[in-house]
């Protein structure tokens, strides 16, 4: 392998002097590459310890200008070349920089590991990096799709405009755990409460780089980070510069299955300028159309054996269970279960639990998905030690996410304004994150509205189901014949997909910001809808201090941060709670803000001659709501016979609740979902004056089994009471976490294998989720006028809420992974990865599932050679992970396992400034699910073109 080669000429001319502006040098050059002496554009030329900095013109020539005193050093770096660092110490050199192919491993710098610039190899804990090169190379359609290759990392593909990724467990498609950073703002949408990293993030062509931290982050970075975090860093305009423009086609849905073959596009363009090194801005814009992923799933998680269907009838089974309730089908739940007693059957009064049949999520969401993303910067650097900017973001997007349920995103508006202060050693931030939900709707009280409107309520329906089925038994028919029969009776002027009546049904319901139950009736006010509309702002502000080589004894690492949501209350996801319960769910009234402080410091000390560094951290974090928390973090990092990195760390992590867990106040298919704070329950009593609704299940099974043998209703459900289960739910503490981890890094054989392995532990306390509870309207808890109330045909005497809350048990789950990396013959890189975690199970039962929703075993192969032949190079990539069980309120099941080959083909043509690559993911159509009741995800192909660094100076 070759060394790096660095040519410093001396005394040629003296082109390091000083320019006709006072005290200003000027460090000229050239920098080419070493193996073929051409010169190398768009190399960064900066000085270290400093913002200053430049990028070499289209025949490598460079001229950096500085106020710095002699000497200092100057760092050049470009994409898939070795970095080099050169220290120039006095005026009269011309620096002409060779560099060579970038072939040695474990050379990359990490800033996420402590929030401070540092080695990979000797981070404190587990930390992954995708560069430029690697983005380039992934054969993954972009390089958001590129993070699911990375070790540790599991993906939740909800829609192709929403994608969530997620590390060590406890998976959602919402993740409240895990935080995506670009250039520092969180990308959260407070109040539909995702992560938009990929929607209104960085385009292809403005992405600088990705570091992965697995695991908990927490006591650096805040709430959000308890499960890991990625961090996506954008270019420079002074060090990348000129125009870029990215055009990618590709085909999807090849099978026709879930849809016709379909056309996907992706636009992007960048212009990047700087002006003698003082002023530079950048202009990114992007746009995606495509056809979404469907998710078309009939898997029955209601089926006949369970005690909320029909177990006592096993014609009920199969295909013929009235009571299912399909992953893809809305709806069909539990709240549209309507209990038919009283049916003479087999010589007995029977009663048989049965549901509404509910549309299909194919019928009630587009298929066709866009994305708008357009962001501009503008920096000016006040001196050589400090930079100042600002930013603004913007993001337009359609598709399909999961919170409770299904959402159908429409012209959901994200921006962001950021203005940030920096330097070597520090950094002032602010930025405001502003949120609009536009069109968007939810398909749960949809299809529940729907079905109301144009086919009864459920307790109307029922009436003509139950007329229908005895009728149909009375001539003999047979019981799941007579069931089918009577749906068809009941569903009698259902409105159909497809249909004028549907669509013009459909389009005056997602209007309507009120999922209450309701009929909409021509001429008469609107009462049930769907319409999903949230705006919120969210204001941050952070900075950070480092004390570099001020102290001598050991770095110091100081920050603080302040960060106020505010919520514009729109009268059914969040209200104004200074109101009375009777007027909570009106539009308007006073603003809801919910806050949180924090202050951090980091100290990091060497010994051993840098053989060993420990670190230690305390974060303090505020929320009015709650006491204040205290997230401690120490680490050590050792490394042996100058290869060898071992490290081990452990931390303590709090996440505050987020904003639709603490305050939300919507009703959905007559389930009030609510936030858990104490002041929300007054006068409701859903945590003191409620029952599980599992136990009201069981409830009203057995009782369903005596009324069938021969007792009343009322002895029924007196001779059950003791199957029913008082709640007792606390108000809504912060979630903990206890975080071990231990791990080990190094580069050998001639620097061309990296191994890399963690192992991590940890426990969760207070975790947060979802119980479902009935509280009666009658009577108290525990009284017969209670008991009576949980009754199936009772419904309207009891009220059921869906509440936030934490779970009683503690969880510990745990894992570990091995990532290898070797380069060989020719350039050819040969890497893989394999990714264990577990979770240990409990003694006893908890009130809600808490849904690990991780697979066991996860693995990736990849093979490639980035120049092959010349200008020609080729990676694939392997992916395989295990079956594992997905829970959530919206779908229970498994998920089966799956394996993709994605593949790409790259040529470039320097001549153009243009890369040329085709490729696929998932290139056999191996069609998959990741989570229940998620999409069905197959092949696409694809070729995109791209030309970088025109019209460069």
């Amino acid at each position: 392998m070759k060394n790096i080669i660095l040519y410093l000429y001396l005394g040629l001319l003296p082109l390091i002097g000083f320019s006709q502006e006072s005290n200003i040098i000027e460090v000229t050059g050239q920098v080419v590459d070493q193996d073929s002496k051409e010169p190398l554009p768009g190399t960064s030329v900066y000085i270290k310890g400093s913002v200053t900095g430049t990028v070499s013109d289209v025949n490598g020539d460079f001229v950096l200008r500085t106020k710095l005193r002699f000497p200092f050093t100057v760092v050049f770096s470009s994409i898939g070349f070795q970095p080099q660092e050169v220290e120039v110490q006095r005026i009269g050199s011309r620096l002409n920089i060779a560099l060579v192919t970038q072939t040695m491993l474990g050379k990359e710098v990490v800033i996420s590991a402590s929030r401070m610039e540092e080695s990979q190899l000797r981070s404190p804990v587990a930390i992954e990096k995708l560069d430029i090169r690697a983005i380039r190379e992934t054969p993954a359609p972009s390089f958001y799709d590129a993070l699911e290759n990375v070790k540790g990392v599991q993906m939740t593909t909800s829609s192709l405009t929403f994608k969530v990724s997620n590390t060590r467990g406890f998976n959602i498609p919402n993740n409240f755990r895990f935080m995506q950073l670009v250039d520092g703002v969180d990308m959260q949408a407070a109040t539909l409460g995702v992560p938009l990293g990929n929607a209104i993030g960085p385009t292809e062509l403005d992405i600088a780089s990705v570091e992965i931290t697995p695991g908990a982050a927490s006591a650096l970075y805040g709430m959000n980070a308890i499960n890991g975090m990625a961090n996506l860093i954008t270019k420079s305009p002074f060090l990348y510069q000129g125009l870029s423009l990215y055009q990618k086609t590709g085909v999807n849905h090849v099978d026709g299955k879930d849809h016709s073959p379909s056309l996907l596009t992706e636009t992007a363009v960048r212009y990047a300028r700087a002006f003698k090194d003082k002023w530079a801005f950048k202009v990114n814009a992007s746009y995606m159309r495509g056809t979404d992923w469907r998710a078309n799933s009939a898997t029955d998680q209601n089926p006949n054996n369970l005690n909320t269907a029909n177990p006592a009838f096993p014609a009920l089974a199969g295909d013929n269970n009235p009571a299912s309730d399909a992953w893809n089908r809305y709806g069909d739940e539990n709240n549209n279960a309507v209990t038919i007693s009283g049916v003479q059957y087999g010589g007995k009064s029977q009663s048989f639990l049965v549901r509404r049949t509910g549309y299909w999520e194919r019928d009630l969401v587009s298929p066709t998905v866009d994305n708008l993303k357009f962001d501009a910067a503008l920096h000016y650097r006040l001196n050589e030690k400090a930079e100042l900017s600002y930013g603004y973001r913007v993001g337009r997007m359609d598709g399909v996410f999961q919170r409770g349920n299904k959402i159908q995103l429409d012209n959901v508006v994200v921006q962001n304004h950021r203005l940030e202060l920096k330097g070597d050693d520090f950094f002032v931030r602010s930025y405001v994150s502003i949120e609009n939900t536009g069109d968007s709707y939810n398909v749960k009280p949809l299809a529940d509205n729907l079905q109301i409107s144009s086919s009864g309520t459920n307790s109307a329906w029922g009436a003509i189901y139950k007329s229908a089925l005895q009728a149909e038994l009375d001539h003999d028919a047979d019981l799941a014949t007579a069931m089918q029969r009577a749906r068809l009776a009941a569903d009698k002027g259902r409105v159909e997909p497809g249909t004028a009546a549907f669509n013009a049904l459909k389009n005056t319901i997602t209007e309507i910001n009120n999922w209450d139950h309701g009929a909409v009736i021509p001429g008469a006010p609107a009462t049930g809808g769907a319409w999903l509309s949230q705006r919120s702002r969210l204001y941050h502000t952070d900075a950070q201090w480092d004390s570099k080589d001020r102290i001598r004894f050991a770095n110091l690492l100081l920050g603080v941060d302040a960060r106020v949501y505010e919520v514009i209350p729109d009268g059914n996801n969040f209200v104004d709670f200074s109101r009375p319960l009777h007027a909570r769910t009106l539009p308007g009234g006073d603003n809801v803000y919910y806050k949180k402080f924090g202050a951090f410091g980091q100290l990091t000390r060497a010994f051993f001659g840098e053989k060993l560094k420990l670190y230690g951290s305390l974060r303090l974090d505020y929320n009015p709501e709650f006491d204040p928390k205290l997230n401690p973090r120490v680490a050590a990092v050792y490394t042996l016979a100058e290869h060898h990195n071992f490290r081990a760390s452990f931390q303590n992590g709090f996440r505050f609740p987020s904003l639709f867990e603490a305050l939300s106040y919507v009703n959905n298919g007559n389930v009030r979902r609510v936030g858990g704070l104490a002041y929300i329950n007054e006068g409701l009593g859903y945590l003191d004056n409620s029952y599980t609704l599992a136990s009201v299940n069981a409830f009203n099974a057995a009782v369903n089994q005596d009324v069938t043998d021969g007792l009343t209703a009322e002895q029924a459900a007196r001779n059950n009471r003791s199957l029913l289960a008082k709640t007792d739910l606390a108000a809504t503490e912060p979630e903990r976490i206890n975080s071990f981890e231990v791990g080990y890094r190094s580069v050998l054989l001639n620097n061309s294998l990296v191994i890399d392995a963690d192992a991590y532990v940890n426990e969760y306390a207070g975790f947060l989720g979802q119980v479902e509870v009935a509280v009666p309207l009658s009577g108290e808890v525990g009284t017969d006028a209670g008991v009576l109330d949980m009754l199936a045909a009772n419904r309207a005497r009891q009220t059921r809420y869906r509440v936030y809350t934490n779970a009683k048990n503690n969880y510990r789950n745990y894992g570990s992974s091995l990532g290898l990396t070797y380069n060989f013959f020719s350039r050819f890189t040969l890497a893989g990865n394999v990714n264990y975690n577990n979770i240990r199970a409990n003694a006893g039962q908890d009130i809600f599932v808490t849904g690990f929703n991780t697979p066991k075993w996860a693995a990736n192969l990849s093979f490639g050679n980035r120049e092959v032949l010349n200008n020609l190079g080729f990676n694939l990539v392997w992916r395989w992970q295990d079956a594992f069980l997905w829970e959530s309120p919206l779908a229970n099941g498994k998920v089966p396992a799956y394996h993709t080959v994605d593949a790409q083909a790259t040529l470039k043509v320097p001549s153009l400034n243009a890369t040329v690559k085709v490729g696929g993911a998932n290139i056999f159509n191996n069609r998959y699910i990741q989570y229940a009741a998620g999409p069905t995800i197959g092949a696409l192909y694809y070729a995109a073109v791209t030309f970088d660094g025109l019209l460069a100076r």
